[in-house]
């Protein structure tokens, strides 16, 4: 199975993020304006957080609350799960299936380097599959 580093390289190396204490206003400002589904939130070069959709759903909208009073700070996920370009595509989508994420930042010497979504995966498993079916269905055609 390929590794994580095959699939950065075919992505834009812009790393989306926001600081805590922008408003959610502004991140999903940056979210809708990339197509993106999350955003880092850094701060000194350092990962303290990613703030999705779903978390701005769920504590924002669901709470009646302001995204543009309440601070990405108040609500982003703080426990951020990294890996490396080294790693497998089918070891990052245990991980993030079994731990029930779907944006993963790619960290390398303490510096983030990328970030991929499960669907990034997804595309990346399918595309090995139909190369493999178009190896076996050459191997028997002849």
């Amino acid at each position: 199975m390929s590794q994580i580093s095959e699939i950065l390289d075919n992505k834009p190396e812009t790393i989306w993020s926001v600081t805590s204490g922008n408003s959610v206003y502004d991140a999903i400002k940056v979210m809708s304006k990339q197509g993106i589904g999350a955003v880092l939130v850094i701060e000194d070069e350092r990962i303290v957080g990613i703030l999705s959709e779903r978390d701005c759903a769920r504590k924002v909208v669901l709470e009646c609350r302001s995204a543009k009073e309440t601070r990405v700070g108040e609500i982003m996920t703080r426990s951020v799960f990294t890996t490396t370009r080294d790693k497998s595509i089918s070891e990052c989508m245990s991980m993030m299936t079994d731990k029930h994420f779907r944006h993963l930042p790619i960290v390398e010497n303490d510096k983030v380097v990328g970030m991929i979504s499960i669907g990034d995966l997804v595309r990346a498993m399918i595309s090995e599959y139909k190369y493999t079916i178009e190896q076996l269905e050459q191997y028997i055609a002849g």
